[in-house]
């Protein structure tokens, strides 16, 4: 019954993948999983990825994306979406949880939860979300000892640990080009580049890093909605869609719960929710029957 309780595919294999997909020339499209249960609908539906948003982890705690959350919060629901899922998972380690020697400890932590890759920030700690104004900016300088510590501390030469610049919103895209390649240098494998606006921004960021880069697709935020295929023309390696599932839903649950409040029922809603078969396919409920049978239904024979 491999793969039923847990992934069958190994967290090493995971990053082996992904450290091949992010030079394979196809676009990885990583959603953001809002909890376990998502990210195997992630799998099932075809994408390449699931990301893990700090946004959503914050907001799924009632808090806001301003630093509050810490490295056991964040990693321990990393550990249980990767869990589940063969797909390489990616998560927001935000600024690495303190100085350089915590960033070092965060890679570690995460390569025993079994993440496939995170991504550290250049925000002054304590950061704010990537899409709020009045950010601010550690010096380059000091964000090449928070990556070089990261990288020294990575057991797993595939565990990719990607830099995020969000300097663009602050200093230009110029100055984030500039980041980028001292990011680069220090050893980062992806680059992250929060915030910016048009298709021509990317296309210029593109041109100008000769590392992988990763594009954030969030809502309601600073950049326009690019699709896939135009990122991957354009010659970027992986998309996230952070908070996209935890919108879809939270927009949904609202809606369900004002609905009956007003009438005090949910028939109306019926055809708006997963159906109970549904969420036991998806769930696997007849494998689990059928190892559950297996281990327990058989038959004693011979002496004692």
């Amino acid at each position: 019954m491999t793969g039923l309780i847990a992934a069958a595919t190994t967290a090493t294999d995971k990053r082996t993948a992904f450290r091949a997909a992010l030079t394979s020339g196809t676009i990885q499209r990583l959603p953001g999983a809002i909890n376990p249960l998502t990210a195997k609908l992630i799998q099932e539906i075809g994408f390449e990825g699931v990301y893990v948003s700090g946004a959503v982890v914050s907001a799924d705690l009632a808090l806001p994306d301003i630093g509050l959350t810490t490295l056991t919060e964040v990693s321990g629901r990393g550990r249980q979406i990767a869990r589940v899922t063969d797909l390489p998972v990616l998560i927001d380690a935000d600024t690495g949880f303190g100085e350089p020697m915590a960033a070092a400890r965060t890679i570690t932590v995460l390569e025993d939860a079994g993440i496939a890759g995170c991504h550290l920030e250049d925000q002054v700690n304590p950061k704010r979300c990537g899409h709020l104004d009045g950010k601010a900016v550690v010096p380059t300088e000091e964000m090449v000892r928070r990556l070089r510590a990261a990288v020294s501390a990575r057991r797993d030469p595939d565990f990719v640990i990607c830099a995020r610049t969000d300097a663009a919103g602050i200093d230009g895209i110029d100055a984030a080009i500039e980041r980028a390649k001292a990011y680069a240098d220090a050893g980062a494998d992806l680059i992250f580049t929060e915030a910016l606006h048009t298709e021509e921004d990317f296309a210029k960021f593109r041109a100008a890093v000769d590392i992988p880069l990763l594009a954030n697709m969030t809502e309601f935020g600073k950049s326009q909605l690019i699709p896939a295929q135009t990122l991957e023309d354009i010659g970027y390696n992986a998309v996230i869609y952070p908070v996209t599932t935890l919108r879809l839903a939270m927009g949904a649950i609202e809606a369900g719960l004002r609905e009956i409040h007003d009438t005090g029922t949910q028939e109306g809603l019926l055809g708006r929710m997963q159906t109970r078969s549904r969420l036991y396919e998806l769930l696997d409920y007849v494998r689990y029957n059928e190892f559950d049978s297996g281990v327990f239904n058989f038959t004693l024979t011979g002496s004692q």
